[in-house]
């Protein structure tokens, strides 16, 4: 019955995240929203809106710290696990050597924000965290430098945003900005219910099966609340808008680390990075990696092939998913 309830939890998140990213599009491109600074906000966030409310629900009804990190951590090594599916898709030849190198910039920014999640997680498990109140020292500075980066990338983000929702729009020509508005409230409606309930789910299927909750959060909450991600990037390759599906992904992970401080200040016992695994540090370690491979096919664009359409790029960031998946299970799955 866990095992069904997890199904019927990724079913819900799946379809409506789905509609939530193609209404919430076509919301800002009927309203004007997409060339704008908040547009851009709006449609980073967007697809990441069941980590929020699985993360909220996590801290403040669940009590399931570890959950709530590790959804937040594994949501961003599947983003950038789904760079490779890009390349397998992708078979006239690899997608780093087509992507803009105006990437870097929001790669950057990601590197910056999740090497400091890690930092305070080691720190934390050394009894050397420093708190605000409730709230670790981290949640301010993690705040700063996410409107910051928001704001760096925003020229750039701004003509990928406004292409591919004009795209979208197309698809929809008869649907109004009122329908619009009612269909994307529906459908995070449903991402709200399906987001507090999935917690509990977790932990009971993290008891049933002996597993420490940071493994389940970090593998299995995370594929659920990415599932929006990995449909809407896939979407913008399909109508030819590379850059918008690559665009997607890294931002979406610079508001999962965003979300980490909301769940901060929502966690009132102290400081939600004092309460977790310190397991979870691999898997921000390894978002670093995987962000930094992705920088050097930015830069390197390589072109020789190393499984089928894959690139050498595509493959490493398979391996590294491969290997933070295997370490989290050996020295946190038990």
């Amino acid at each position: 019955m866990i095992w069904l309830q997890f199904l019927l939890c990724l079913a819900l998140i799946g379809v409506a995240g789905v509609n939530l990213s193609r209404y919430g599009n076509a919301i800002a491109d009927k309203t004007g929203l997409g060339g704008t600074w908040i547009g851009v906000v709006m449609l980073a966030s967007v697809t990441s809106l069941p980590e929020l409310v699985t993360g909220v629900s996590s801290v403040a009804v669940a009590n399931a710290p570890d959950i709530a990190v590790g959804d937040v951590l594994g949501s961003c090594v599947f983003n950038l696990l789904l760079l490779f599916l890009l390349d397998m898709l992708n078979r006239e030849e690899s997608i780093f050597c087509r992507a803009s190198r105006g990437h870097i910039l929001s790669a950057g920014f990601g590197i910056l924000l999740v090497g400091l999640a890690g930092l305070g997680i080691l720190a934390a498990s050394l009894g050397k965290s420093m708190a605000l109140g409730h709230i670790g020292l981290y949640t301010p500075v993690i705040l700063i430098l996410y409107m910051v980066s928001m704001r760096a990338v925003f020229h750039y983000e701004t003509e990928q945003v406004r292409a591919f929702t004009e795209a979208k729009t197309d698809s929809y020509p008869a649907l109004s900005l009122r329908d619009a508005i009612l269909r994307y409230s529906l459908a995070a409606l449903v991402i709200l219910a399906a987001g507090v309930w999935l917690p509990f789910v977790a932990k009971a299927l993290a008891f049933e099966m002996g597993w420490h909750e940071s493994f389940v959060g970090t593998l299995f909450v995370a594929f659920v609340t990415s599932v929006p991600e990995m449909v809407v990037t896939v979407a913008a390759l399909r109508l030819g808008a590379l850059d918008m599906a690559i665009g997607n992904l890294f931002g979406s992970n610079l508001f999962n680390i965003g979300i980490l401080a909301i769940d901060d200040i929502m966690y009132l016992p102290g400081p939600l990075f004092d309460a977790v695994s310190t397991t979870h540090a691999i898997s921000a370690f390894s978002t670093v990696m995987m962000t930094g491979v992705a920088i050097i096919g930015l830069l390197y664009r390589p072109r020789g092939l190393v499984f089928g359409p894959v690139g050498w790029v595509g493959f490493s960031l398979f391996l590294i998913y491969l290997l933070n998946t295997y370490l989290l299970y050996v020295y946190g799955g038990l």
